[in-house]
């Protein structure tokens, strides 16, 4: 392994088998579409394969438990026969997230950060890895009035709240990843500062995922990036931050290029700590 690699983080791939994500809901919204995406992802470089069978954009409705199994399951089960990639399972439902390793995830990202009935147990029983992820309200209501009196405080003690909860009810330190949750409850101001202090919650001592991709952060900065699609400036400037600040991985739905931009970085980086003298 090279430096430039020890130094980049992993790149997390997005299939969103959804009818109404923020991105790209409707696009892969059968088994075949979303297989078919998820090859292109791996073989652009994605580490990670993060499958989703419910939106958590802002105001998004909860979808019934047998309606995402019934999305999810099925993709997971292709992709596993196929590739020794990790595979994440988006969602927040222990139930979910148990069908889905059976199947063959790794692990198991959840939006709030194992706060649902149970879901501490089974995150403990399961034995995937697991990302805990800051989220101020639901996505029904989350985006309403964001307030914080100190935002990189409060995200940073949640975080490790959370973690420690985790470990208490028997989930393996070395299991849990942390998501500081950008444009989960959180205004323009609460997301820049959070990118500009990610080194605070590295220094938490987790993975930390970082899930900028698209994000209205971007819309917020630049107004001619109203559709999602057009985000890509942006959302590589923020894998970039989480590069230097030292996160382990980034939530991406461009991989390609977040993929090349990480390896131009890592170079340079390389470069300074050994000149060719």
């Amino acid at each position: 392994m090279t430096q430039a690699s020890k130094l980049s983080p992993q790149v997390m791939g997005i299939v969103n088998v959804t009818p109404d994500s923020f991105s790209d809901g409707g696009q892969r919204d059968d088994c075949l579409a979303a297989v078919v995406h998820a090859r292109i992802l791996l073989a652009q470089g994605a580490g990670i394969l993060d499958i989703g069978g419910e939106s958590t954009r802002p105001g998004a409705i909860p979808v019934p438990e047998a309606e995402e199994l019934g999305r999810v399951l099925p993709v997971i089960r292709a992709l596993r026969s196929e590739t020794s990639a990790l595979i994440s399972i988006d969602t927040y439902k222990p139930t979910v997230a148990r069908a889905a390793v059976a199947v063959g995830a790794d692990m198991w990202n959840d939006v709030t950060a194992l706060r649902s009935a149970g879901a501490q147990e089974a995150a403990a029983e399961l034995g995937c890895q697991v990302v805990l992820m800051h989220m101020q309200g639901d996505p029904q209501t989350m985006q309403q009035a964001p307030h914080y009196g100190d935002v990189v405080a409060e995200v940073c003690e949640f975080l490790f709240q959370r973690a420690q909860a985790a470990m208490a009810a028997g989930v393996a330190r070395d299991r849990i990843w942390l998501d500081p949750g950008i444009g989960f409850g959180k205004t323009l101001a609460h997301n820049l500062a959070l990118l500009a202090h990610l080194d605070r919650i590295v220094a938490l001592g987790f993975p930390v995922l970082l899930g900028a991709s698209r994000k209205g952060l971007v819309y917020h900065l630049d107004p001619l990036a109203k559709a999602p699609i057009d985000r890509l400036g942006g959302s590589l400037a923020a894998a970039l931050a989480g590069a230097k600040a030292g996160v382990a991985a980034v939530r991406v739905h461009d991989v390609r290029e977040t993929v090349q931009a990480l390896k131009i970085w890592s170079a340079m980086t390389e470069a300074r700590i050994s000149p060719d003298r």
